[in-house]
């Protein structure tokens, strides 16, 4: 017994030792642990692997669930908070990756956007943290990573190290690939030597030439030769033999085939390029250039027309598939690729008699293009072969005498035997129907629309005048009823919006109808909006300081009236008309609401429905007689209003480049000078936020001497839309500045402009001809929109318009090449006449340079074919018969005589007609 007893209590004895380690290494892990989080808590990143390492797998795991709570609290934490937010979250990536025991979840953490945010400054730490595990599990992590795109591209120095510390197989996957080119791209030393150094090059290369979106890195101009380096060290490696440079001739052909964006297929074709093609590479691939010359964009036609031009005069090119390439060559608009074609075909057949049968039909497709001088070469070249081909094929080729501009036409039935083609009927000028204006739909009748109105506002909150009036007439209806329903919903549909959390933008700008929401939410105190709406308005240092202020101050008064203790049932101001415009009678029906109700008109909102109300609205000599009636002070105001006849138009004039105020300003923004005459009743009857509008005698520089910029802006027509030409005058400065610095959208307000209702003068005008010449095709689209709208309604002074045109032209504000694309766009509409009458206000400057204005030609070309189409006689334009009379064949002096021939023409036909009537 004395035995057993010795053995249980030494068993007993050993069993609480054990105990007790046990218990004093769970204190250790606990303490650890809390240390950990500590450290996490106050974002000291840094010191993470470091606590993380007497950490055993358990306790890692243990760990986890505190840190996936701090993350979702880390989470909530307002925009004030965004600094110690972003090292927690650090942290929290730091610490989460080395707790995490499965690959899969261990990726979805380390490949969070919102712990990493962008870069990868911290990835040393994560791989401290994996410090010991095995060599698959870190692969297989790799793998995971790699295929996240965003995480592979943006911490790609962490995914290869994972890679190279697991000797498992190199990822190939897009993000991978981007990062790997990027790291090397803008890594020291020459990129040929960091290429050869990394034996991933051979692999990872003909992925990089795959790329969907090519990185445009690989194609910039670097260093003092200017070429692209990537191009030339790859080029270099094949030559080397590091490379394989079939394969990668072979990649770059197939990644030109599948098309894209020209930035894309800069680089495969730089390298192509580079590494030129064999003989055998051009025979065999002869379907290849053949889709690039049709399809491709104009560089990589312009490649593929050089390769099969080599081989067509070598004989490797047979005259079908030339005929085929010629169909698709003298297709496209590039003249620069069509002239080279037509020289192409000019060598063949001087070589090839033969093959004229074949190819000169093809030919004939040039008849219709847009030059008149690469028809002429067309037909030249057809002229110089036509013995070499059979009666039934030159009776083909007389049928396609009609594609040619009349200025060919006489010589080209001479060449064919055939009589002239004359018109089948008398022109008649196409204009576009008079918009005519579209009614706005109700607010939402129900909080659930309103809510579903509200978040698809979210992502475009200021494209649409017309949804944007909606929306916020909607939120005040709704909250006029039943405000704590539609606070609980908005609360549900927009948390976390951190437009309705911060209460920043009430200093600093209006978020639009957010601000609204933020006050019925209680974010935003009363108080703040009070000041905010009653902010004293000045006079603006701009146009666009002016036009932003009155829209952000009418939302912050409808912000505040929504939490004040008499709010107002619906707005005054929300349009009836898409154009912002508001008819008459309902602005009535509204007044007589308000004044049953016992309701008091908001200041600004009241001030804005009156510049919206249209007063050529057939009821509006009736809506002012009953406005009269309602007996208030509001109805009274509308009756004055719609019977006064006192425009608002300020006076405008440009300032010569050495006349500005600042002594010498360049932009025409600058130059612009408004002055703004003193009218009462803005002065007395409007809040000070309209005193722009005239409330004092002042002259206003109107140009913003630096970048301004407004999310606001597409409403800016909804403040004046019965007012045209006011309105334009205080657009001008954006339309100007825009155009000038060739921004995206300068002209988009063009559209609106033309579709308000008041009386044309100078100013729209003036934004009509800034957009004709502005950069980018969607803006010069709008500006002949806007040119053929006003033209339709009858609006247009096509003299007023050139003239504007002249003075933009002279002193480079406008080039004669955009403003010939714009031209053409509008005479292809059917609008022959109305363009004719624009352009040859402008001719005669163009005409009277000294040297020749860059793109003159085709401004000339346009007019031209404006009056071959439309049998234009607009009289004599000055400098026509010396420029049509120099020596040489520019395009400037061909384009001359053309158009001088045209105007011939057209006098010759009017003196028949006369004839004809006098007998």
């Amino acid at each position: 017994m004395t035995t057993g007893s010795g053995t249980a209590m030494t068993t007993m004895a050993t069993t609480s030792t054990t105990d007790t380690g046990a218990d004093v290494a769970t204190d250790v892990a606990t303490g650890a642990g809390a240390e950990l989080m500590a450290a996490v808590r106050a974002g000291r990143h840094a010191e993470i692997p470091r606590l993380l390492e007497p950490l055993d797998p358990a306790a890692r795991k243990a760990l986890l669930g505190e840190l996936k709570e701090l993350r979702k609290e880390v989470r909530g934490w307002g925009w004030d908070r965004w600094r110690v937010q972003e090292t927690v979250r650090r942290a929290l990536w730091v610490a989460g990756a080395g707790c995490h025991s499965g690959a899969a979840a261990a990726a979805g953490w380390i490949g969070s956007r919102e712990l990493t945010g962008w870069g990868e400054s911290y990835g040393h730490l994560v791989l401290d943290v994996l410090e010991g595990r095995d060599t698959e599990w870190l692969g297989d992590l790799a793998c995971r990573l790699a295929e996240r795109p965003a995480t592979a591209e943006e911490q790609y120095g962490l995914v290869h190290a994972l890679v190279v510390r697991s000797g498992g197989p190199v990822p190939v996957s897009e993000g991978y690939v981007r990062g790997w080119t990027r790291t090397w791209t803008w890594a020291e030393g020459e990129p040929v030597d960091r290429l050869r150094a990394d034996p991933h090059t051979p692999l990872l290369v003909p992925r990089v030439i795959e790329l969907t979106e090519t990185p445009e890195a690989l194609a910039w101009p670097m260093g003092p030769a200017g070429e692209a380096p990537w191009p030339s060290a790859l080029k270099a490696l094949a030559d080397e033999g590091i490379l394989d440079r079939a394969a990668l001739a072979d990649a770059c052909v197939s990644r030109l085939l599948r098309g894209g964006r020209p930035r894309d297929l800069r680089f495969p074709l730089a390298l192509l390029q580079a590494l030129g093609t064999t003989a055998k590479e051009r025979r065999g691939r002869i379907a290849d250039w053949l889709g690039m010359v049709a399809d491709g964009p104009s560089p990589v036609a312009g490649y593929a027309q050089e390769v099969l031009g080599e081989l067509a005069l070598d004989g490797g090119l047979g005259t079908r598939e030339l005929a085929e390439m010629s169909g698709a060559v003298l297709f496209r608009t590039e003249k620069k690729l069509v002239r080279a074609q037509l020289t192409l075909l000019g060598k063949v057949l001087r070589k090839d008699p033969g093959a004229a049968a074949e190819l000169l039909p093809v030919i004939t497709d040039a008849f219709g293009n847009e030059d008149t001088v690469i028809q002429e070469r067309a037909l030249a070249l057809v002229g110089r072969h036509l013995a070499d081909v059979e009666a039934g094929v030159r009776a083909e080729l007389a049928g396609a005498v009609e594609l040619l501009s009349p200025v060919h036409r006489t010589a080209a039935a001479e060449l064919f035997g055939v009589s002239v083609p004359v018109a089948a009927a008398p022109y008649e000028e196409v204009l576009p129907p008079v918009p005519e204006p579209a009614p706005v739909a109700p607010a939402a009748e129900t909080v659930a629309e309103l809510v579903a109105d509200l978040v698809a506002l979210e992502r475009h909150p200021y494209e649409s005048l017309e949804e944007f009036e909606r929306a916020l007439d909607g939120v005040v209806r709704h909250a006029y009823h039943d405000r704590e329903t539609l606070a609980a919903a908005v609360r549900e549909a927009f948390a976390g919006s951190y437009r309705l959390e911060s209460a920043d933008h009430v200093t600093d700008g209006s978020h639009g109808v957010h601000t609204v929401l933020a006050a019925l939410l209680g974010t935003v105190r009363p108080g703040k909006l009070d000041i905010a709406r009653r902010r004293p308005g000045g006079t603006p240092s701009c146009a666009h300081q002016a036009l932003t202020r009155t829209i952000d101050t009418r939302i912050w008064e409808a912000a505040w009236q929504v939490v004040s203790a008499a709010p107002v049932p619906f707005l005054l101001a929300t349009p009836t008309l898409h154009t912002g415009a508001i008819e008459p009678m309902a602005l009535v029906e509204r007044l007589r609401v308000y004044r049953d109700a016992g309701v008091e008109p908001l200041p600004v909102d009241l001030a804005q429905a009156l510049l919206r109300i249209r007063k050529a609205d057939p009821s509006a000599a009736e809506a002012a007689g009953e406005a009269a009636a309602l007996g208030t002070r509001a109805g009274g105001r509308l009756a004055d209003w719609l019977t006064a006849d006192e425009p608002l138009t300020p006076g405008l004039r440009l300032l010569s480049r050495s006349g500005t105020a600042s002594g010498g300003g360049w932009w025409l923004a600058d130059r612009l000078v408004m002055t703004v005459r003193e009218r009462r009743v803005i002065r007395e009857e409007f809040p000070e936020v309209f005193a722009w509008l005239g409330a004092s005698l002042t002259d206003i520089t109107r140009g913003c001497h630096q970048y301004h910029w407004s999310g606001l802006s597409p409403l800016w027509p909804g403040v004046l839309p019965d007012d045209r030409e006011t309105l334009a005058s205080w657009l001008l400065p954006s339309v100007a500045g825009g155009a000038e610095r060739e921004e995206r959208g300068a002209a988009s307000v063009l559209t609106a402009l033309a579709e308000a209702d008041g009386p044309v003068g100078p100013a729209t005008h003036l934004a009509v001809a800034l957009g004709l010449g502005c950069r980018h095709a969607e803006d010069r689209l709008a500006a002949v929109d806007a040119l053929l709208v006003l033209a339709s309604r009858g609006e247009l002074d096509p003299a007023l318009l050139g003239t504007r045109l002249a003075e933009l032209v002279a002193d480079g504000t406008v080039k004669p090449n955009r403003l010939a694309d714009a031209a053409r766009t509008a005479a292809a509409t059917g609008a022959y006449a109305t363009v004719l009458a624009v352009l040859v206000e402008l001719l005669p400057g163009l005409f009277g340079t000294e040297r020749a204005v860059r793109g003159a030609g085709d401004v000339v070309a346009v007019a031209a074919e404006c009056a071959e189409r439309c049998g234009g006689r607009p009289g004599e334009i000055a400098g026509l018969a010396r420029a049509a009379d120099r020596p040489g064949s520019s395009q400037l002096v061909t384009q001359a005589r053309r158009l001088r021939a045209a105007l011939g023409s057209a006098a010759d036909r009017v003196t028949s007609e006369v004839a004809e009537t006098c007998q």
